[in-house]
């Protein structure tokens, strides 16, 4: 069997290479001819796999160690009879440390705020509701916004609410544009309008859901502070843009070596399924034993000492700010940033907390 990988993808030939031949190819530049004869494809968000990609090849299987699906064309993929994959809620529990981790760098004092600290979630998926159960461990009051689900251990409000009452807004959602309740540009100048000018916004789901025109607008006239890790635009994402947010980074906020390696086990068992093959893997045995930092420490305690050291995200911020060239970043260098990327570990590995 011929397997099409994504290079940035984790542990490919421990789960796969018992199958067959892996050929890892770079995600974003995959080709028809690339997947031609190829009976699985495994890939990330960066790739569209579409009918230009996928029509008469040999593939019965995609999988997509992805959160998110809509890089993928799912009517196309069912129309040809290819089984498909994600991996929902691979990364839920690095995105929830990396929104935390954003919130404490740019106000250390939130650690110990407790309840006068209100964090609005929108979107309660896998992301959202850990990030809650998360911001619950610090204490933190935390609103959420879901028009498709209850979550009963989370207080719900009207989109309109949350927007005036948080201190924070968290966009844990996936891009639509034809639903019912349609993502796509969700955040613009009347929803920015609605926010206290102090309220900081961070974007971890996906770009187009922050009108970038607008919001580029609201933080001129505000001097919001704002965290990005996706961009409207990306890989476009001008220095312009750059210049006026306060935390940046380039689409990391899921990448930890846990989620990584979650990401490519889930679509390795489905992967098994729809081979009929046995799964017998678990990504646990191929990591690495880290310092035992929570060990008998509060939480708190815990991460007021060594957070710059569990996961620096002043670092990540610096290498995406120095790929700008004449006026944006490179695309190269973006995506170079992404595939060379240290992976952090979760605070678990750490013995610390998971939701």
């Amino acid at each position: 069997m011929k397997i099409i990988a994504d290079e940035n993808l984790a542990f490919t030939d421990y789960f796969f290479a018992e199958f067959g031949g892996i050929e890892h190819k770079a995600g974003r530049a995959l080709t028809h001819e690339d997947v031609q004869d190829a009976e699985a494809l495994l890939v990330r968000s960066v790739t569209k796999v579409n009918s230009a990609l996928i029509q008469q090849t040999a593939l019965k299987f995609v999988g997509s160690a992805t959160i998110g699906t809509d890089h993928l064309d799912i009517p196309a993929l069912e129309a040809q009879g290819i089984v498909w994959s994600n991996a929902a809620g691979c990364n839920a529990q690095a995105v929830a440390e990396y929104v935390i981790t954003a919130l404490i760098k740019l106000k250390p004092e939130l650690i110990d705020a407790n309840e006068q600290f209100t964090l609005g979630v929108i979107g309660l998926g896998n992301v959202g509701s850990r990030l809650a159960a998360m911001a619950k461990l610090l204490g933190w009051n935390v609103i959420g916004y879901d028009p498709f689900v209850c979550r009963e251990h989370i207080e719900q409000v009207e989109l309109n609410e949350l927007l005036k009452t948080a201190d924070a807004i968290s966009i844990h959602v996936p891009l639509t544009k034809t639903s019912l309740h349609p993502t796509f540009h969700l955040i613009d100048s009347m929803a920015l309008s609605q926010m206290k000018p102090e309220a900081i916004l961070i974007n971890s789901a996906r770009g187009p859901v922050v009108a970038e025109a607008d919001l580029m607008d609201d933080i001129q006239k505000t001097q919001r502070k704002v965290v990005l890790d996706v961009f409207e635009h990306e890989p476009e994402i001008s220095e312009a843009l750059l210049n006026l947010i306060t935390v940046v980074t380039p689409h990391i906020a899921g990448y930890s070596l846990e989620g990584k390696a979650r990401g490519t086990q889930m679509i390795y068992d489905a992967f098994c399924k729809a081979f009929e093959k046995t799964s017998d893997k678990q990504f646990e045995t191929q990591l690495p034993v880290c310092d035992a930092l929570f060990e008998h420490q509060p939480l708190k305690t815990v991460l007021k000492q060594h957070l710059h050291e569990i996961y620096d995200i002043a670092r990540d911020d610096a290498n995406l700010r120095a790929c700008v060239k004449d006026g944006k970043v490179e695309q190269k260098a973006f995506d170079y940033l992404r595939k060379t990327y240290p992976l952090r570990r979760e605070w678990a590995a750490h013995g610390g907390p998971k939701a």
